[in-house]
């Protein structure tokens, strides 16, 4: 049987714990464990810990948490930062799961000029806490330990103005550049991908102007949501850890 992998906002020792309620309705109302079972358990500080459930009732979950198992994980060898324009429906939450998965370091959601998704107040907090869930949820299934950051919504020219990665790309389908895999290559990459109707011309010229160099990933154009799945399995191959 799988032993589950469960993030945790608490500081861990080893010792009693008990779990934050996120973590403690996920093992005693969905997944349904009972005292005795296995699990490991996260923080975001790097570490595998590995813990036995002690205690399951309304009050929440107990666990006796070990010593860690290892080492901490390692920082990546190439720090990607995505701004990605916020789009309707699911298409930003396979983004942020997916995203997860291949190896982020920070998620900037964004608004451009041809995003028509409207967030702000209440609901905007709400949909951060959801984009939130569903990195951490990602965080789980894909044995990281440590979180990606999620950035707070913002305007696109803000985020490109005060960018400091080593290198940074902009998406789109008539760009001359295609990414190669010269040696050594970036520390840190800035990946800029639009809405479902694209960045704008002058979008795309204010960021050339900013210094980032224009991308496309072959003669196919593809969605919001595939784009940045694609290009960041191409940079982890060309500078990270796929390599």
């Amino acid at each position: 049987m799988r032993i589950p992998r469960i993030y945790t906002a608490a500081s861990l020792s080893p010792g009693e714990h008990a779990l934050d309620s996120r973590a403690a309705h996920y093992l005693g109302q969905v997944l349904r464990m009972k005292a005795g079972r296995n699990l490991v358990l996260f923080n975001g500080d790097g570490l595998n810990y590995p813990a036995q459930i002690t205690e399951v009732s309304k009050k929440g979950v107990q666990c006796r948490v070990d010593p860690p198992n290892a080492s901490a994980e390692p920082p990546p060898p190439l720090f990607i930062e995505l701004g990605i324009a916020i789009s309707k429906g699911d298409r930003m939450d396979l983004v942020i799961q997916k995203a997860t998965e291949l190896g982020v370091s920070r998620i900037s959601p964004l608004t451009s000029e041809r995003v028509d998704v409207k967030l702000s107040g209440e609901r905007l907090e709400k949909k951060a806490q959801h984009w939130q869930q569903v990195m951490i949820s990602a965080c789980e299934q894909s044995g990281r330990n440590r979180l990606v950051e999620l950035a707070p919504l913002q305007p696109l020219d803000q985020w490109r103005d005060n960018l400091r990665s080593e290198r940074k790309l902009v998406l789109h389908p008539t760009a001359a550049q295609r990414l190669g895999g010269d040696s050594p290559g970036p520390a840190s990459v800035a990946l800029l991908i639009g809405p479902e109707g694209g960045l704008t011309d002058d979008e795309v010229q204010a960021c050339l102007n900013q210094g980032f160099a224009g991308l496309q990933l072959g003669p196919r154009v593809l969605r919001t949501e595939t784009a940045p799945l694609a290009a960041i399995s191409i940079l982890q191959f060309c500078w990270g850890d796929m390599a």
